[in-house]
């Protein structure tokens, strides 16, 4: 009776306690022999029917597998029948358990005997559906010409069948899906010969201009043919189909491609059941999405790593990636993506942990979000044709193909008590699988025109069908369940594809789901009200048909694909006027949204300035576990900024927040996040005050330029035009996400402000276009002097780009430093780097590291230099292959420039002559700046390299040896360099294992009054703890060093519970920090003498830790002229962060103390030292 409950919470966990009670009661009564008429033998094998079958809809295939071996062996050692009804059940039902699990054979092996046992004991529809469940595990194998041949077989039993015409048209309709499929696999065998076309063609263009059109084009078929494979599950292509996906984004050099084609593996694996592998490459999606910003993409992410969890059974980490899923989707405002993560956290909680109160509690959300959602929705009219991804439509084959689902008849009574467990939740898989139980009910009563097969009577049953729609097939747990179901929003529209797993057409099988594909019906299908009622993942890059699609922006993401951003971002409100989700332009003037937030999950500041409100997203202004008042006021000024009249914008000039209040009280420059929790928990207000009025006016007119192409300010541009810490003239708008057309705005503004003298749009996602606009921009200003400097590494430009820069004849006398690294440019940009080192007579600083070039770029580089070069600055790392001789060739141009200061080399595997031609250009020039990083010179080359630097004028400097193999035995040799010690102000060493000797010669140097040292690293270095301790320590009567990096110096951590020299003082044996002080566990059994003992030695351990941690602190609070301090990774627990921090505080520095103290990561720092979330690429050593 409880399996009638779709409502109840408790339903399942009521069935679950029934069907064991059953089983239960039949051991009994078997074990009781009360008579020998009744053995309850049958009924004892049909209650491990009944709980495996249990399994499987609660997602537990391998439990499920238990219960019917387990029955299995009962047959055996009750010597049942081989041809006993029991067996066929077991038998059938383990056929489809092992097909979830992907173990064809032994899923055959079931099948095939279920289908002999029903044939031996003349249960003709049994044989039939055997033949079908036969004819779906072909079809998952895509061998549809033996899937073809079972169902025609079961066609064949079923007419012999009096009253089973719903039988023989679901036979039917599967058959007829098998057609489809073959057509599908047709489609896919003529879309591979199209890309072995397009791979080939790419081959011939390689280092020239169409190079990126093929790579798009293949990447665009690629899409396709996942699709496809998805259609017909066919998974081990789909497997390979990504892989090249990836390699293809890979070399687009698109970050955002390369997350979706993560996510796409991602979904691989899971499909394929390798579940740590699907981890990983989702895991590797939400890194990827996280670098771009794209919430949207993080948040699903999220939900399938949660769903890949459940599937392993790690139920716990599963609800957290669900949580973390909704938070980011709440942050991203998607509702589909938080419906499906909600109805993940509701199965959670009611099915996993029996949750009801949180269960039923999420139920109500998730009703207000469809209520909600429903009207969100029905404002988006798709008209017109299909509209894919690429610049071109999909086949109507397979839109035709995705609308055509298994219909399953109805039953003939729904009220019959036999009803089946799916209907609990709604089934997942065919429902074919069989339940037994027993009932007094006549099976005339409730005629069964199913696939399940009763106990009692072999006549199949079938239940009430929760509305529902699936997202793929059966293999994964990878569907939306609305009764408590999983909801997978990674699933290659699956749902409206197949056989097996359509059973049902329902109102919302035509909303499209896909967060990659949709078909032309379902993207041009109007979403209706009553489909929210089934389907919580609407789609996740649905456009308009005639939406402008740009075939070089990323497919499958919904991040800003044009320059308009969702205007829901923007959050303003007045008492005045009211006017939600209205565009910024609206009004000519205005945005506004509610005051105050009613959602409990909002996490906005609500900030007031005068009569306005302002509503600002927390997460915006966290540095570490504070939240920076700074940044606070950027946010609010911005934001209050854009809802002035366009009178008052035209002015010129941008407001300065001086203070911010909070209950009368100003805050400081870092708050406690715990103390705004509280202003959030009682929705109160933040109170600000405006300063004065400062000029920006590159800020007023990039707003003007949007209204004028009635676009919305990208928020972050808007911020850094806003920082006051940069001029009129330096443009620094990094990390943006601006794209080809989004950027214009600002190219428009920066053309009307003229004056440009430094222009940074690096990490961002622009192409060869917007060098073209910059030349037009650069020739328009007229400005023929004045250096520029151009900063546009890691973007998506081409080698084009150059040829714009060697256009601009401008740029001849101007330009002075050009830094377009990680960009690919491969040779084809040779001749380009070749006119700018020749004809850009003030260029002094060129960065082309990571830019795929090769010896070939390298030698023209060389050829290109001559003494007359106003060249101080080249970085050519990380680019391969390049050879020695082409090092060396640059190397000897580069002694004739008597100015050269510094040059970057990274990466690059350096060879013994090489090193020696270095050593020469050291001596020769005024080289002062040497960045090696991972060039693999050892010892010996580090060792030539500082009798170089020691031999010449001592001047300061920089070196980086960070991963080139260095051990301690060169530490000694840099401290006794006098010129050494005195010239080099930052130092890297990073990533060498120096150990523990070379700790300590470094914490020698420090102590040396004669040491200049700035900046060192030595993470990764396999220090010790008590070499950072004695580093720190030699900080007492250091003056000059301010940024020190020791993390991640504790190489095993068990040493830290060891003493290895018991002769030594109690820091040098190690005393090791404890990295959980704070989690040790003492045993309370008092009669336990094991326990006793491990109480003690924990009691002493803790205390150790405590000492060492005291002695670390000491020694951090006597170093009063460090500004940076980087200890993460070592083992500390955050505790131990925190007492470190307590004595970092406690002297004045050259700024208020500060500390971001989160996970592994202990950073302390002083206001104005960014700790941390610069790029490396972006940063100085």
């Amino acid at each position: 009776m409880f399996l009638k409950s779709e409502d109840d919470h408790c339903s399942l966990i009521n069935a679950k306690k029934y069907f064991k009670l059953a089983m239960e009661l039949a051991q009994t009564l078997k074990r009781s022999q009360l008579s020998e008429k009744f053995s309850f033998v049958k009924e004892y094998i049909d209650a491990h029917n009944n709980l495996g079958m249990l399994q499987m809809d609660l997602d537990n295939p391998e439990e499920a597998k238990t219960y019917l071996l387990k029955g299995l062996d009962i047959c055996d050692e009750e010597e049942l029948s081989e041809n006993d009804d029991g067996r066929s059940r077991l038998h059938h039902n383990l056929g489809n358990v092992f097909t979830e699990l992907r173990k064809w054979d032994k899923a055959r092996e079931h099948i095939q005997k279920d289908i002999v046992i029903c044939n031996k004991i003349g249960h003709c529809q049994g044989e039939a559906k055997g033949y079908i469940n036969l004819g779906e595990l072909h079809y998952k194998v895509q061998k549809y010409d033996e899937a073809m041949t079972c169902y025609a077989k079961a066609l064949h039993l079923a007419k012999l069948l009096e009253d089973e015409g719903a039988l023989v048209d679901q036979i039917n309709q599967n058959m007829q899906i098998v057609n489809e499929a073959l057509k599908v696999r047709n489609e896919i065998e003529k879309e591979e010969q199209v890309l072995k076309k397009l791979v080939r063609k790419t081959e011939m263009t390689r280092g020239t201009d169409g190079e990126r059109k093929c790579l798009l084009q293949q990447y665009s078929s690629l899409v396709h043919l996942i699709e496809k494979a998805s259609i017909i599950f066919a998974w081990m292509k789909y497997h390979a189909y990504a892989k090249k996906r990836k390699k293809i984004a890979s070399q687009l050099y698109d970050t955002e491609k390369l997350g979706d084609s993560f996510l796409a593996i991602g979904e691989s694996y899971h499909k394929l059941r390798k579940f740590d592998k699907a981890l990983k490459w989702y895991t590797k999606s939400w890194e990827k999405y996280e670098v771009i910003g794209n919430l949207e993409g993080q948040a699903m992410a999220k939900i399938n790593i949660g769903n890949t969890f459940d599937s392993k059974g790690d139920w716990e980490s599963a609800l957290a990636s669900f949580e973390e899923g909704y938070r980011i989707a709440v942050k991203a405002n998607k509702p589909s993506t938080q419906l499906a993560a909600l109805e993940n956290m509701h199965y959670s909680q009611m099915i996993r942990f029996d949750n009801v109160e949180e269960a039923r509690r999420l139920r109500v959300l998730i009703d207000k979000l469809k209520n909600s959602a429903s009207e969100y929705f029905g404002v988006h009219d798709v008209d017109g044709g299909l509209c894919s991804e690429t610049d071109t439509g999909f086949s109507p084959t397979k839109s035709e193909f995705c609308n055509k689902k298994l219909k399953f008849p109805d039953t003939a009574d729904q009220s019959c008590e036999d009803l089946p467990l799916n209907s609990l939740f709604g089934t997942k898989k065919l429902a074919k699988r069989k339940t037994s139980c027993t009932s007094s009910t006549n099976p005339s009563d409730c005629l069964p025109r199913s696939l399940s097969k009763s106990s009692s009577s072999q006549a199949g049953t079938m239940g009430r069908k929760r509305t529902r729609i699936v997202l793929s097939d059966d293999e994964e747990n990878a569907e939306v369940l609305f009764s408590g179901g999983l909801a997978n929003v990674h699933d290659e529209d699956n749902m409206a594809s197949f056989p097996h797993d359509m059973l049902y057409k329902v109102a919302g099988e035509d909303v499209a789901t896909s967060d990659n594909f949709k078909s032309g019906k379902q993207q041009c299908t109007n979403v209706q009200k009553d489909q929210w009622d089934v389907s919580p993942v609407a789609s996740k890059c649905i456009v308009n048909a005639c939406t402008a699609m740009n075939i070089e922006e990323s497919a499958c993401s919904d991040k800003s694909r044009t320059s308009r951003s969702d205007h829901n971002n923007f959050r303003f409100s007045s008492p005045h006027k009211t006017v939600e989700n209205s565009k910024l332009y609206a009004n000519d003037n205005t945005i506004h949204a509610n005051s105050v937030c009613v959602d409990e999950h909002c996490k906005h500041i609500v900030v007031k300035i005068g009569e306005d409100y302002v509503h600002i997203e927390q997460e915006l202004c966290i540095i570490g576990s504070s939240i920076s008042i700074d940044q606070l006021k950027v946010e609010v000024a911005c934001m209050y900024y854009i809802q002035l009249p366009c009178e008052k914008r035209s002015r010129g000039l941008v407001p300065v927040i001086q203070h911010v209040k909070y209950d009368g009280r100003v805050l400081e420059s870092f708050e406690a996040v715990d103390v705004l929790n509280d202003h959030l928990s009682r929705k109160s207000c933040l109170e600000a005050s405006l300063g004065v009025w400062v000029p920006k006016p590159l800020v007023e007119l990039y707003t003007q330029c949007c209204k004028e192409l009635s676009e919305l300010p990208n928020m972050n541009v808007l911020k850094k035009l806003y920082n006051q810490e940069v001029s009129e003239d330096e443009i620094v708008v990094s990390g943006c996400e601006l794209q080809e057309i989004s950027v214009t705005p600002l190219v428009n503004a920066i053309n009307k402000h003229q004056t440009v003298a430094s222009l940074d749009l690096s990490h961002n996602l622009l192409g060869n276009g917007t060098m073209e606009k910059l030349k037009k921009v650069f020739t328009a200003s007229h400005q023929s002097y004045g250096g520029l400097a151009l900063d546009l590494h890691s973007n998506r430009f081409g080698p084009t780009a150059l040829f714009q820069v060697c256009e601009c004849k401008v740029l001849y006398s101007r330009l002075e430093v050009l830094n377009i690294s990680r960009n690919r440019l491969t040779d084809a940009c040779a001749s380009y780097i070749s006119t700018i080192l020749q004809k850009c007579k003030a260029l002094y600083s060129l960065n082309i590291e990571q830019c795929y070039i090769t010896s070939r770029t390298v030698q023209k580089i060389a050829d290109s230099l001559d003494s007359g070069s106003a060249l101080t600055h080249l970085y050519l790392g990380y680019n391969h292959p390049v050879s020695g001789n082409a090092i060396m060739n640059v190397l000897a141009k580069l002694t004739s420039l008597n100015d050269f200061q510094e040059l970057g080399l990274s990466g690059l595997k350096l060879s013994k002559s090489v090193v020696e031609k270095l050593c020469e250009l050291v001596k020769k020039t005024s080289l002062s700046d040497l960045i090696l990083g991972s060039t693999s010179i050892g010892n010996d080359g580090a060792l030539e390299i500082f009798q170089s630097l020691s031999e010449k004028t001592p001047e300061t400097g920089k070196l980086d040896l960070s991963s080139c193999g260095l051990t301690s035995v060169c530490i000694p040799r840099f401290k006794t360099g006098v010129s050494l010690v005195n010239s080099i102000v930052e130092l890297n060493l990073g990533g060498n294992p120096i150990m523990e000797e070379g700790g300590t010669e470094l914490a020698s140097l420090l102590t040396n009054p004669q040491c200049s040292l700035k900046v060192l690293i030595l993470c990764k270095c396999q220090l010790g703890i008590p070499q950072v301790l004695g580093i720190l320590k030699g900080l007492s009567e250091n003056c000059y060093l301010e940024e020190l990096n020791l993390a991640e110096n504790v190489h095993n951590l068990d040493e830290l519970h060891t003493d290895p020299n018991p002769s030594k003082s109690s820091i040098a044996s190690e005393k090791e920090i404890c990295t959980g002080c704070s989690q040790l566990e003492v045993p309370d059994s008092e009669n336990d003498a094991e326990g006793s003992i491990a109480a003690t030695s924990a009691s002493v351990h803790n205390s150790e830790c405590k000492l060492l941690i005291e002695e670390l602190s000491t020694a951090i609070e006597m170093a009063k002229h460090l500004q940076r301090l980087d200890l993460s990774n070592n083992g500390f627990s955050q505790e131990a962060g925190q007492r470190l921090y307590t004595s970092w505080a406690l002297h004045s520095r050259s700024g208020i103390a500060q500390k971001h103290i989160q996970g592994n990561v202990i950073h302390l720092s002083v206001q104005g030292v960014k700790c941390c979330g610069t790029k490396p690429c972006c940063q100085k050593l």
